[in-house]
């Protein structure tokens, strides 16, 4: 009973955005009352909350989960805040046609050009910053490339997947690493075993993500889709997967993606021929750094102030951070004003803006666009964390999870990677359903007797290390269908009201992520 009522705002959250075709704000705000009120009224009596609040009231648990979702929001908020104002800044400045131009004079072959976009320059904006820039710049930039907003939705959605588990520079793995060990604090070894555990799991999907992207810009090139995915997608897997297994989580999405791109530029170089008609465009140094000096300086002040400059990174999360405690909960809220992402991309974008020609005052006057344009975005996003965090504390995330464990039993690690899913779809982020989930994967793995040798490197408790991996494995597909990442592309494209017809069409390829996922996990055990 606890799980049938646990799984009702997911269920609802379906049914307004599918079935009643509902805004995503609308849909996000009532799934939110909804929730409140199964936890209010249905948490405590079907023993869902966890024995440490046990003896706290219902109403300020309840309360104070909402307060700390819409606290959370504000990161997420503003990273989709400055990564379209970042695109803004190109419009207004008309770069973005010297970015279009640079890119068609690669190729003319718009399958390469998505790619190039979504899967490299996408995987490389999640490996370094993540929290929703691989889905807005590069939806943004197809769109600026004469793409239709629902194409370069999708794509960009389907792209930012395998990605996510190292995305911010490792932080979800590294995160599912910490939960399980048993000092709190992983080993190197774990760490790269599980990473390398993961980019396994996730293997075939490096090579049909591709081909499903390739093949949904142009229908008519099945072999040469086929081609290229495979040159793509083994590039890629096996570059992440050397990362993964010797330096651990914090590279292989960042140089991955950087072996894609390489990899795409040199088969359009060798293979795709351009139109006869089309003139090969030639740029300076200079112009070429003014037409990309916006995203030029978002990734110079991503790596240095994130994990890759580790005393810069150090100073910047220990110095002007506000922290707000949260009763009941006993957590802290904590907002560092000068380490947060999105500060670097507001920098970043701002010092590009004036590089590329725009006053200062031009710059604010389209933040302040791009902020009033948000605003029904930010009711979704505020919405759905706060609703996430309210799932948590009422126990019901467990409670569905608890449910799938007893009703699956031996076959459970066909489903493990669901359990990741789940978390990824209702919290919007790979990290925190690690934090939710790696405790439960690693108790069902000895449950099921899987702490022996792995199959694959023979390293002891390594078959734990297996299924605690299926959770990322599983988050990263359920990061195409969460309600948060389409509230992003919905920004990104312009689609305000459009959430249900982008989940609609994201859904088929979700399924497909996460039952291969499964079966790579349950065959591999």
């Amino acid at each position: 009973m606890a799980s049938v009522v646990s799984i009702i705002p997911i269920v609802l959250l379906f049914i307004l955005m599918l079935g009643f075709k509902m805004a995503g704000h609308k849909s996000a705000l009532l799934t939110l009352v909804i929730t409140v009120l199964l936890a209010l009224f249905a948490a405590s009596p079907l023993g869902m909350i966890a024995p440490e609040h046990a003896e706290d009231s219902v109403i300020a648990l309840t309360g104070w989960a909402v307060v700390e979702g819409i606290l959370k929001a504000v990161f997420p908020i503003l990273i989709i805040m400055m990564a379209i104002y970042s695109y803004n800044i190109l419009g207004e400045s008309k770069q973005i046609e010297v970015i279009k131009r640079q890119f068609t004079s690669i190729t003319d072959d718009k399958g390469l050009l998505v790619l190039l976009l979504v899967w490299g320059f996408g995987g490389l904006l999640e490996g370094m910053a993540g929290f929703g820039t691989a889905v807005a710049i590069p939806a943004a930039i197809l769109i600026g490339l004469g793409f239709k907003p629902m194409f370069s939705a999708l794509v960009s959605l389907i792209g930012n997947t395998v990605a996510t588990g190292f995305g911010a520079v490792g932080v979800p793995v590294t995160t599912l690493c910490n939960e399980v060990a048993e000092s709190g604090s992983a080993s190197a070894a774990q760490i790269c075993e599980t990473s390398a555990f993961a980019i396994i799991q996730l293997a075939p999907l490096f090579i049909i993500l591709p081909f499903i992207i390739l093949t949904l810009t142009d229908k008519h090139n099945l072999i040469k889709n086929l081609i290229i995915a495979l040159w793509v997608g083994v590039i890629s897997v096996v570059v992440q997967f050397v990362c993964g297994y010797y330096l651990g989580s914090e590279t292989p999405a960042i140089i991955g993606s950087l072996a894609a791109i390489i990899a795409i530029i040199a088969y359009a170089k060798v293979f795709a021929r351009k139109s006869k008609v089309q003139d090969k465009e030639t740029f300076t140094l200079a112009e070429s750094l003014k037409a990309w000096s916006v995203y030029l300086f978002i990734l110079i002040f991503i790596l240095v102030s994130g994990a890759l400059c580790p005393p810069v990174n150090a100073f910047l999360k220990s110095h002007l951070v506000s922290a707000v405690h949260l009763p009941v909960l006993d957590s802290t809220f904590k907002f560092g004003w000068i380490s947060n992402a999105g500060l670097m991309l507001f920098l970043g974008a701002t010092i590009g803006g004036l590089i590329q020609g725009l006053s200062l005052k031009r710059l604010m006057v389209i933040l302040a666009r791009t902020t009033v344009n948000l605003r029904k975005t930010v009711v979704t996003i505020c919405s759905l964390i706060a609703l996430a965090s309210v799932m948590n504390y009422s126990g019901m995330i467990t409670a569905i999870a608890s449910g799938l464990v007893a009703v699956t039993g031996d076959f459970y690690p066909l489903v493990a990677p669901m359990i990741g899913a789940i978390g990824t779809f209702v919290t919007g982020s790979d990290t925190s359903s690690n934090i939710l989930f790696a405790k439960l994967q690693a108790h069902v793995a000895n449950q099921l007797g899987m702490m022996g040798q792995s199959t694959f490197f023979g390293m002891e408790g390594g078959q734990e290390n297996w299924l605690v991996a299926a959770n990322t494995t599983g988050a990263t597909g359920g990061k195409m269908i969460s309600p948060q990442s389409i509230a992003i592309a919905t920004a990104a494209c312009d689609m305000e009201g459009k959430d249900g017809e982008i989940l609609r069409s994201a859904i088929p390829y979700a399924l497909l992520y996460i039952v291969l996922g499964g079966l790579m996990v349950y065959f591999g055990c």
